[in-house]
């Protein structure tokens, strides 16, 4: 049983279990009916996204300070309680289920799903 961190979109690797879409946005031009068809994700969970602004920032991300400012800035955020228990949860559940969590990034080093996989081993989840 593990979490895998995974980009939306992509096909799906075997034993992936239950897709988990951490953005702030559904993706555009696909009906609701076929997110999972087309393997974006089961679930849109935005709790574990950055907020609008912080998405901003990363996406404007140029320099390494720039970036360590988003990662400060996103980490601030999932320190809050709601975002807090949901990491907490996510851990938990990684010792029981095989789910995933992504984004959209094609670079993970340079997406909000790559801190989001620090937090939830930090919190003792078993990645695959």
């Amino acid at each position: 049983m593990a979490v895998r961190i995974v980009r939306l979109g992509t096909q799906r690797q075997r034993g992936e279990g239950t897709r988990i879409g951490t953005v702030r946005r559904p993706p555009r031009g696909v009906p609701k009916s076929e997110f999972a068809t087309q393997d974006w994700y089961d679930v849109w969970f935005p709790n574990l996204a950055p907020s609008l602004d912080t998405m901003k920032q990363a996406q404007a991300a140029q320099t390494p300070a720039q970036w360590t400012a988003f990662v400060r800035k996103y980490k601030a955020e999932m320190a809050a309680p709601d975002a807090s228990h949901a990491i907490e949860l996510l851990a938990r559940l990684s010792h029981h289920s095989d789910f995933s969590v992504g984004c959209y990034c094609e670079d993970e080093s340079h997406c909000h799903r790559s801190i989001l996989s620090e937090l939830l081993v930090a919190r003792g989840a078993r990645l695959a």
